[in-house]
């Protein structure tokens, strides 16, 4: 009688798809902390009726062009395409 000699199987870190399938969910893992820190370190802020105001105040001052009670030409376009209205120049 013979005995066939068995090979050993490699260890698992040996192959190179486990790692391609490991890289994935450890690539986006890494990419929430990430942003996680970013969105941590400089938070937005508020912006409350005072300060608005405020910032209307300066853009009458320098005489920027404010659309204030009107909507933007983006804001009417998009009421034209859902609604099928002209609206009406004012």
């Amino acid at each position: 009688m013979q005995t066939e000699a068995v090979a050993q199987p490699a260890p698992w870190w040996t192959f190179g798809h486990v790692w391609l399938v490991i890289s994935g969910p450890v690539l986006v893992i890494v990419a929430c902390i990430i942003t996680a820190y970013f969105i941590a370190s400089s938070p937005n802020d508020i912006v409350n009726d005072e300060a608005y105001q405020q910032i209307v105040e300066a853009k009458k001052a320098r005489g920027d062009k404010l659309m204030l009670g009107t909507d933007s030409p983006a804001m009417q376009a998009r009421n034209h395409a859902a609604t099928g209205v002209v609206p009406l120049a004012k």
